[in-house]
């Protein structure tokens, strides 16, 4: 027989925020739901391993659910699907919505750069008979966390007739990987003495790529040659065409689930592919829309948003203002009158790490999709701070389709702090709050989330586009 509850009890019920444990409030079926969704997210992850990887996955997926591409100034009706390409390396869907775009849109904005290692213009080099390249580290890393792993390299060459080579080595089963190294610690009695942070320095992600010579006693240099006679063989290259070229060096890994449940994924690039699959997958299933939905999946987050293809130039604003100029009506109006969920990871709570959090304020895995309030640095520098209005009605909005939910910040006041682009569509004067996944190892070469709090993130933009 129960006991009967105290009215302190009911009192706290009524009172208290109630917190729990996503796997304690879905059912059996709803969990199968996540781990199902979960599937083909891993699936974009293994696909979409650059910015310009991931443009050309969504292109795919969208054609697939009828999209097209978009021309500016182009006659445009409710229903219509479209996309605009930016240069590869970033772009914008919209799902044309009953209402007049003069009362704005539904705007989810994720970014998908990663953290990587860039090669450098002259990279190819010989040491000692061994072939390496030299890199440039792209956004923020732990250094010594890409040394010893196996790497794939990603990216385009564009030859001096113009054409364009696009290498992917490293992926499939047959590959060739590459390796950084690292000193044995027998050896290494003075590198550990370097900080953390110095333990492998920039200058030394160096990266191998071969060992065997070209068979000429004449010439010098024949491990490098041997390479660049590989290169040109099979794709036409020659050292001077990695002058105009963007290749990347990134983690060969395959995304896994993670522990004995599955209820955990790890992979590279959760930061921030997470939320633009989640928000790719709320537009493609959207058919019926009042307002119009909006999804920019953009670069360059990593480094601060600059560039044509970053958030802070005006390629998302030129984009509205022509949406508006289909439809004859007021640019400026269309931005004011929209809003956006930033879609845009936290850092989930740590419990091998639990100094570094503020633990009322923190993020949890398995405890749904985070609002982030605000963002920046110490005294919230470099943030929008969303309104209490705007976090009222994104409350309201998870609240009224059961999606389970969590606010969390970027670590403790004077330790923690960080970016999103919701400063640069906020300065476009549009309300916009940050919603993501929380994510352990954050900018790790293998980072982990949550399967219900990837579903969850999902259902918010999906519920934000069709409510």
């Amino acid at each position: 027989m129960s006991k009967e509850k105290s009215a302190a009890e009911l009192l706290k019920e009524k009172l208290f925020m109630q917190k729990k444990h996503a796997g304690l409030l879905m059912s059996e079926q709803q969990i199968a739901e996540c781990d199902d969704f979960c599937e083909s997210y891993k699936d974009f992850l293994d696909s979409a391993k650059t910015e310009r990887e991931a443009v050309q996955t969504v292109i795919r997926l969208a054609k697939e659910e009828g999209f097209r591409e978009y021309t500016p100034g182009e006659a445009l009706k409710t229903g219509d699907k479209i996309y605009f390409n930016n240069r590869g390396k970033a772009i914008i869907l919209a799902v044309i919505g009953k209402e007049s775009v003069e009362k704005g849109v539904r705007l989810a904005a994720a970014h998908i750069d990663s953290p990587r290692l860039d090669l450098k213009q002259n990279p190819l080099y010989e040491d000692n008979e061994v072939a390496l390249f030299k890199t440039h580290y792209y956004g923020g890393i732990k250094k010594y966390q890409w040394a010893t792993i196996p790497l794939s390299l990603h990216g385009v060459a564009v030859k001096k007739d113009g054409t364009k080579v696009t290498l992917c080595i490293g992926e499939d089963e047959g590959d060739p990987v590459f390796f950084i190294s690292d000193l044995l610690p027998h050896l290494a009695q003075e590198q550990v003495k370097r900080t953390l942070s110095e333990g492998i320095k920039g200058e030394e992600l160096n990266v191998i790529v071969g060992s065997r010579p070209f068979r000429d006693d004449d010439v010098s240099e024949k491990v490098k040659l041997n390479i660049l006679s590989f290169l040109n063989e099979k794709y036409g290259i020659t050292e001077a065409d990695f002058l105009s070229a963007e290749f990347e060096m990134v983690p060969a890994f395959k995304a896994k689930d993670i522990g004995f449940d599955r209820s955990l994924v790890g992979s590279y690039g959760h930061d921030d592919r997470v939320c633009a699959y989640t928000a790719l997958e709320a537009i493609l299933g959207c058919n019926d829309v009042d307002k119009t939905a909006v999804v920019c999946l953009t670069d360059k987050e990593e480094t601060g948003s600059d560039g044509n293809t970053g958030l802070r130039s005006a390629y998302l604003k030129n984009f509205l203002y022509d949406l508006a100029d289909s439809f004859g009506v007021s640019g400026r109006a269309v931005v004011t009158n929209s809003e956006c969920l930033s879609a845009d990871v936290n850092a989930a709570f740590d419990p091998t790490f639990p100094d570094v959090v503020e633990k009322r304020n923190a993020a949890f895995l398995n405890y749904g999709v985070v609002v982030t309030k605000f963002t920046g640095a110490r005294g919230k520098s470099g943030t929008s701070d969303a309104s209490a209005e705007f976090v009222g009605r994104v409350r309201s909005l998870m609240e009224k389709n059961n999606i389970i939910w969590q606010t969390g910040e970027l670590g403790k006041v004077d330790l923690g702090g960080g970016g999103t682009v919701a400063a640069y569509i906020a300065n476009l004067g549009m309300d916009v709050i940050d919603v993501g996944v929380p994510v352990l190892a954050m900018h790790a070469p293998y980072e982990v989330v949550a399967k219900t709090d990837v579903y969850m993130t999902y259902k918010a933009f999906s519920s934000f586009f069709n409510d």
